[in-house]
């Protein structure tokens, strides 16, 4: 982050602004940020399938049933796709691939490599990651919310990964979620972010702040833009908040 992004976040908090960190990343993956903001609140995980205090432990739990991610992994195999997939905050995958090696460096977890996701999953998966060229991800993502409608909440964060979690479990319900666990109005809630799984709280929220580089959607729903990481966009935004 942004020294001065960094610094501004502080300075919001010192004013009593309540800070949470929203992420597709499993909490073993995004308690580092925790730490590192020194953050109290709970924090959203999982593009929104869970919700988890600060100390890890659960307060919303939405994980995709084991069929219904069988089926995905099904499809991930016949197209020689790369796909992961969690347990209790492990990274799982069935094969050790140039894709999964990128995404696990990425998000700092190491991959846990299991003979078969149909036995290594539990009852339930808090989300489904595929892991492709962002061209390829392009072409899969109309195919996959059209083959899963209704059934699976389908966006991409990074321009090569093609996320899946259960309806209803996205950033802005769990963000509906979280203020009303804080007993935030809606109307006092900021949610920023620069993917098509951030649109759901960026459209949730009183005040929805898209980064630039976002994709059109996503910037067209946005009531404000601000510069990508490194531009000093964040400590900008925070700056005009009372």
């Amino acid at each position: 982050m942004d020294p001065r992004d960094e610094a501004a976040l502080a300075a919001a908090r010192g004013r009593g602004l309540l800070v949470s960190a929203c992420t597709g990343r499993p909490y073993s993956g995004a308690v580092q940020w925790v730490k590192r903001f020194q953050l109290t609140e709970p924090l959203i995980c999982y593009q929104g399938a869970q919700v988890r205090a600060a100390d890890g432990s659960l307060l919303l739990d939405h994980g995709i049933p084991h069929d219904l991610a069988m089926e995905v992994i099904r499809f991930a195999r016949e197209q020689h796709l790369h796909v992961n997939a969690y347990r209790d905050d492990v990274l799982l995958v069935e094969h050790d691939t140039e894709e999964g090696r990128e995404y696990a460096h990425h998000s700092g977890l190491a991959p846990t490599i299991v003979p078969d996701l149909d036995v290594a999953m539990g009852e339930t998966t808090p989300k489904l990651v595929i892991v492709a060229p962002e061209a390829e991800v392009e072409g899969l993502l109309p195919l996959v919310r059209q083959r899963w409608d209704g059934r699976l909440f389908v966006a991409t964060s990074l321009p090569t990964y093609l996320e899946m979690t259960t309806p209803g479990a996205d950033k802005g319900t769990a963000m509906a979620f979280l203020a009303d666990h804080l007993g935030v109005a809606r109307g006092d809630t900021i949610a920023a972010g620069d993917g098509r799984n951030d649109l759901p709280m960026i459209e949730w929220a009183g005040l929805g702040v898209a980064i630039d580089t976002a994709p059109p959607e996503v910037r067209a729903a946005a009531d404000r833009r601000i510069g990508p990481p490194g531009s000093g966009g964040l400590a900008g935004l925070l700056d005009t908040l009372p």
